[in-house]
């Protein structure tokens, strides 16, 4: 017989408090129940996921990669549940004041130009839009809902994929008249780059080449502490930058920048998500009114680029 939807629920409930509380005792003891039973619980959702979701070790509970997935995918169910149950039983609309964080470019481009008809719709919420490219503690800011571009660190907030883009060596078509366009990885050493004032969690620009990848990076000439800062010094031909194709999108098609380098572009992507902080109570309904309309709005799908006839590239965009 199949497990129902309530003993579902209830087994994540359970898998979300030991996470939230760090381990099984101290689960147990707010659920009022054994440790050994909650440890048991958790044993068999293990097995009917078929994978395992935690490292036990006499010392501290550790999720593995697909545990954290899990946590995080059963935060958001939870907080639906409790959402729905509420809003059923007070009839409640969103309303109160919303504090939203991106960064600058996703947050110009797709951000900004949402934000008047999603007011339209929830007349009783009022909105703080910071467009930042620095990285946020939510707590510590006490902002509703950020805007995360790349790689999710492990962290107790809850993330709500909106899109993907991959990454493109690109450069101004004067640049390239003045300087000459890379032909290999190792011609960078002679060019000029547009890197970053913060660090990155790659050393090089990734390319591949057969079976092997390798990295590498032009000598920065100048660099910059957000994206969009980075396309005007780009547009400007002050070097190559690699950005997302998100961003550069329309410059590419204009012929503004030029992808370079693309035949050993290793097509790497980075993800979108609005993350949010897990609530114990329910989710408040003007932060989950607006990532739904950021789910439903926002359509990146995963552009690509070809090149046509003529030679000049495109961006085919996915849907």
């Amino acid at each position: 017989m199949a497990r129902s939807d309530s003993n579902r629920s209830g087994e994540m409930d359970v898998f979300v408090r030991v996470v939230d509380l760090g381990g099984f005792t101290a689960a147990a003891k707010s659920l009022r129940q054994t440790p050994s039973g909650v440890s048991k619980l958790v044993s068999r959702l293990e097995t009917r996921l078929g994978t395992r979701l935690v490292n036990r070790t006499t010392r501290k509970l550790q999720l593995t990669e697909e545990g954290q997935a899990f946590y995080q995918r059963a935060q958001r169910i939870l907080a639906d549940i409790e959402e729905a149950e509420r809003e059923a039983g007070s009839g409640a609309a969103p309303r109160g004041h919303l504090t939203v964080n991106s960064n600058i470019p996703f947050g110009m481009l797709h951000v900004m130009p949402l934000l008047p008809r999603f007011l339209s719709e929830h007349p009783d919420i009022t909105l703080d839009i910071i467009l930042t490219d620095t990285l946020i503690d939510l707590m510590q800011e006490r902002a509703d809902v950020a805007i995360r571009v790349g790689p999710l660190g492990a962290s107790r907030l809850i993330a709500r994929k909106l899109g993907t883009s991959r990454m493109v060596v690109c450069a101004a078509p004067d640049y390239l008249a003045r300087y000459g366009t890379p032909k290999t990885p190792a011609d960078l050493a002679a060019h000029r780059g547009i890197g970053w004032t913060f660090p990155r969690s790659i050393r090089g620009w990734p390319f591949r080449r057969a079976e092997r990848f390798e990295e590498a990076l032009p000598p920065p000439v100048a660099r910059a502490s957000n994206g969009e800062a980075a396309r005007q010094l780009a547009l400007g031909g002050v070097g190559l930058a690699r950005l997302a194709l998100f961003h550069i999108g329309p410059d590419i098609d204009a012929g503004r920048l030029v992808p370079v380098l693309q035949s050993l572009n290793p097509g790497d992507r980075e993800d979108i998500h609005a993350v949010y902080v897990g609530h114990a109570g329910p989710l408040p309904a003007r932060v989950r009114a607006f990532i739904d309309f950021l789910a439903k709005h926002i359509r990146i799908g995963d552009p690509a680029l070809r090149r046509g006839t003529d030679g000049k590239w495109k961006v085919v965009r996915g849907q």
